[in-house]
């Protein structure tokens, strides 16, 4: 946002700080830069854009960082990488031609939908148990599910690796550790559609992005040091208490 105040500058960068410090210990930091930038001024159409398109250098240092984790899952990148692409291009699309008046609607509802989510985590994940490696995926399930994840964050892309790791943890039999690294991925794969069909036809504000991108790149960094020793629950109800505020408001608003 050209011509934004020296307050409101700072308020952008701490928001890009503290978004990449939780994606990295709880995920859905997302979830922070979204109100931050409506409180700065921009619409809510705007603001999605630009948020997605923000977030792109920290998945891609998540991917750098893991990229051990990701070998030997040769043929599940492949396979859930082209469905989450396909399925990202599909929400890309949907919210380009559907009307402002769908996305105003619709928003309010992911938003809750996903701080939902986010709270269940721990207990979907205790649920689940530990998962065994060597059975197979469920894969029948797992495609279409990264296809409707990547729906999801072509559309509106907070909380996305939240929903990423669920699907996952569910539906692909391997360790967690190597699931992340894949989420990560998957992310960065949602993400780069996003930054090439917003980039071109959305309403994109690049001074925000220019902002926002590297402070969430070294907040990512940050949290990887600081999760060692932050409780993940404390910041994980924080998001879930913002984000059920932010949808609450949307929707009244």
């Amino acid at each position: 946002m050209v011509g934004a105040s020296p307050g409101q500058l700072v308020f952008l960068l701490a928001a890009g700080l503290v978004a990449g410090v939780v994606n990295a210990v709880a995920g859905g930091g997302s979830l922070l830069v979204f109100p931050a930038l409506l409180a700065v001024g921009l619409n809510p159409l705007a603001a999605n854009v630009t948020n997605s398109i923000a977030q792109w250098p920290g998945y891609l240092g998540i991917v750098a960082g893991q990229r051990l984790e990701l070998r030997e899952q040769r043929r599940r990148i492949v396979l859930t990488c082209i469905a989450a692409a396909l399925g990202s291009v599909l929400g890309c699309v949907l919210l380009l031609i559907l009307p402002g008046s769908v996305f105003d609607a619709v928003v309010p509802v992911l938003v809750i939908l996903a701080s939902i989510l986010m709270a269940l985590g721990p207990y979907l994940k205790r649920w689940i148990g530990t998962p065994d490696a060597d059975a197979p995926d469920r894969t029948a399930w797992l495609l279409p599910a990264v296809f409707l994840a990547g729906v999801y964050g072509g559309y509106f892309g907070g909380a996305l690796g939240v929903i990423l790791i669920s699907v996952l943890s569910l539906l692909a039999n391997d360790t967690l550790v190597r699931l992340n690294a894949l989420k990560g991925l998957l992310s960065l794969v949602a993400a780069t559609v996003t930054l090439v069909i917003f980039g071109l036809r959305a309403p994109v504000d690049w001074f925000d992005v220019a902002i926002l991108a590297p402070t969430t790149l070294i907040g990512g960094y940050l949290g990887a040091r600081i999760a060692r020793r932050m409780r993940e629950n404390i910041l994980r109800w924080c998001v879930v208490a913002l984000g059920l505020a932010v949808g609450v408001y949307l929707l009244l608003s």
